[in-house]
């Protein structure tokens, strides 16, 4: 039997996956054997302890280039009880991997050195191709893909958004662009709720990026769109009309691209008072799920552009990069 912890450390939140190993005739696996039985293609992951904390780690990064004090404080606040977490519950390899906010911090070294007196591990500030190949392994864990018949996983974060194509056999293509819900609310959606000119100023920001991910990934070759992650989750949750934030319903949900787009509309032009009172707004994305949505919709109306009109749904998964985190220390245990 093997228990694994991995730890995402975005520019919003920070999240904590502590998971067992299961094979698929739902035997524990065990990375010492080697008749099969190993962590592998086979193996799923089993949630012992999921949980997600706003911290805002990239507060103020684009401009800044640097670290917040206060950032860094409830970032080390909330790293201290996942620690405590993780040795509770006896989980025998961590993995804790930074992403967009990370890479942009010139002080991450003050980061580096908290985390590590914390969890006995470094964490990994890993690049934008490799935060987009383990946001893949998350999403296609739980999902049946098909040699031939790639998709697209768009995960839609903070700091950057990550597009991967890829099918049964793996990542075709990748791409990590620094757009991102808290990256395009600090530099265009100021007013509550934002102003025209403020939303076009943001979709330009949006098509320039959507530019730069063409150059690495031909998004048109895509015959499905995967989204993820807590902005993709929550518009997800808001078209479904939901009466409280409910993941089994929003997990695998296919919606047209006419619902999620007039859903993002809706919260774009919504006041902050008005997204807080919906009964599945997360408090630390009230102020920036607009810009999560103006994103999401932009991507959406691209992709479908690119491919002909094709596409006319996307699915939302609720597993993603924290997924794949978990997964890779099961081949660093089989290794």
């Amino acid at each position: 039997m093997v228990r694994v912890a991995g730890i995402d450390c975005g520019t919003n939140s920070i999240r904590l996956l502590v998971a067992d190993a299961v094979t698929a005739d739902g035997a524990r696996a065990d990375p010492a054997r080697t008749d099969g039985a190993a962590a592998g293609s086979t193996t799923r992951l089993e949630d012992v302890h999921r949980e997600m904390r706003v911290v805002r780690l990239g507060q103020g990064v684009d401009a800044t280039g640097m670290l917040a004090p206060e950032a860094l404080e409830r970032t080390f606040a909330a790293a201290d009880d996942y620690a405590a977490t993780v040795r509770s519950l006896g989980a025998e390899r961590v993995r804790f991997v930074a992403t967009s906010a990370m890479r942009d911090a010139g002080n991450r070294d003050e980061f580096v050195a908290g985390i590590r007196e914390r969890f006995g591990v470094d964490p990994e500030i890993v690049a934008g191709t490799e935060e987009a190949a383990l946001s893949f392994a998350g999403a296609a864990s739980v999902l049946a893909l098909e040699e031939g018949r790639p998709v697209l996983v768009v995960d839609l974060g903070g700091g950057s958004t990550e597009f991967v194509l890829g099918d049964a056999r793996g990542v075709i293509a990748a791409a990590s662009i620094d757009m991102g819900c808290v990256r395009l609310t600090e530099r265009h959606l100021h007013s509550d709720p934002p102003t025209s000119d403020e939303i076009a100023a943001a979709e330009r920001d949006v098509d320039a990026g959507l530019a730069r991910a063409l150059a690495g990934v031909a998004l048109g070759e895509a015959t499905a769109i995967i989204g993820v992650a807590g902005s993709i989750t929550t518009i997800t949750a808001h078209a479904l009309r939901l009466p409280t934030y409910q993941p089994e319903r929003i997990h695998a949900a296919e919606l047209t691209i006419s619902q999620i787009t007039d859903a993002c509309a809706d919260l774009l032009a919504l006041t902050r008072g008005e997204r807080a009172a919906l009964p599945y707004m997360h408090p630390g994305r009230v102020d920036v799920i607009g810009a999560g949505a103006l994103v999401w919709r932009r991507i959406l109306a691209r992709v479908s552009e690119l491919t002909g009109g094709a596409i006319t749904t996307a699915v939302t998964s609720e597993h993603d990069i924290l997924d794949g985190i978990a997964l890779s220390t099961l081949a660093e245990s089989a290794s």
